[in-house]
């Protein structure tokens, strides 16, 4: 028992810095550092506010409770979940060909390598979501109880990614088309998952058939990016959507697993490949 106990401090211990060298090595040699982590973030939730709101006239959104919303802010509730999902998975699927010098170890767990691209990325997110909070304070919109849900969903994103990152990692090694299929998808996924349109608004207007919304929700991201949305703006409880709750943890729960199957299906093989 105490030595499975010391193994999982040792290995929690070396996640941690395999992750902090990660982050670290991102911006190596720059003069400006993890300044250059926000400007990708800022910049293109910039270029979304100008097109969509100043561009095509987008205007505020109207939450269900009658208050006005600045479509700066809807926007912002969207895309940082967003920019964590997208960094974590695409980063994960290359973390074995990035540590392959470990992965050919022969008493180095593999299984935790999946871990440091979703911390390193857990960085910038936490930093964006004080960032985020600070700014909505600065709109009227006071932190409380809802806001602290965001951890919530903040978990269930990273139960997401560590699923998708398991079964990505494990198939790059054999298919290196695998990252730039990735990538593709992260583009087309974007925008299948309402982030810079209001679905709800879309319902209520009666523009989108309901069969149609539904497979839309049944998007396990939009869960995610509507719950942001729930905390900071329309303050609505988890299970206040035990629909939306239940087909979120079913999916991630069928993807996690499936993640591990492939993952330890391929894992003797890992080491001759690379």
């Amino acid at each position: 028992m105490n030595n499975k106990t010391s193994n999982r401090k040792a290995e929690s211990k070396l996640i941690l810095r395999l992750a902090k060298n990660d982050f670290k090595a991102r911006f190596a040699g720059s003069y400006l550092g993890i300044f250059w982590a926000f400007v990708n973030p800022i910049v293109t939730i910039l270029v979304y506010w100008f097109v969509f709101e100043k561009g095509l006239n987008a205007g505020g959104v109207t939450t269900h409770a009658g208050v006005y919303v600045p479509f700066v802010l809807w926007l912002i509730a969207g895309m940082v979940p967003w920019f964590y999902f997208s960094e974590a998975v695409s980063s994960g699927t290359n973390t074995l060909l990035e540590y392959s010098y470990l992965v050919k170890k022969i008493v180095f767990n593999v299984n935790v390598l999946p871990f440091v691209k979703i911390i390193s990325a857990g960085v910038v997110h936490v930093i964006l979501i004080v960032l985020s909070v600070l700014l909505y304070w600065a709109y009227g919109f006071t932190p409380d109880l809802y806001t602290l849900q965001v951890i919530y969903y903040s978990f269930a994103m990273v139960c997401l990614v560590l699923g998708l990152v398991y079964i990505n990692s494990a198939l790059v090694v054999f298919f290196r088309d695998m990252s730039q299929l990735v990538g593709v998808l992260m583009q087309v996924w974007v925008w299948v998952t309402p982030i810079m349109w209001n679905l709800d608004g879309m319902i209520d207007a009666g523009t989108i058939p309901h069969w149609a919304a539904s497979m839309f929700k049944a998007n396990p991201v939009y869960y995610i990016t509507a719950g942001y949305r729930d905390s900071l703006i329309h303050k609505v409880w988890f299970w206040e959507r035990p629909e939306l709750t239940i087909c979120f943890w079913i999916v991630t729960t069928v993807i996690f697993i499936m993640g591990q199957l492939v993952f330890r299906r391929l894992k003797p093989h890992f080491a001759d490949v690379l």
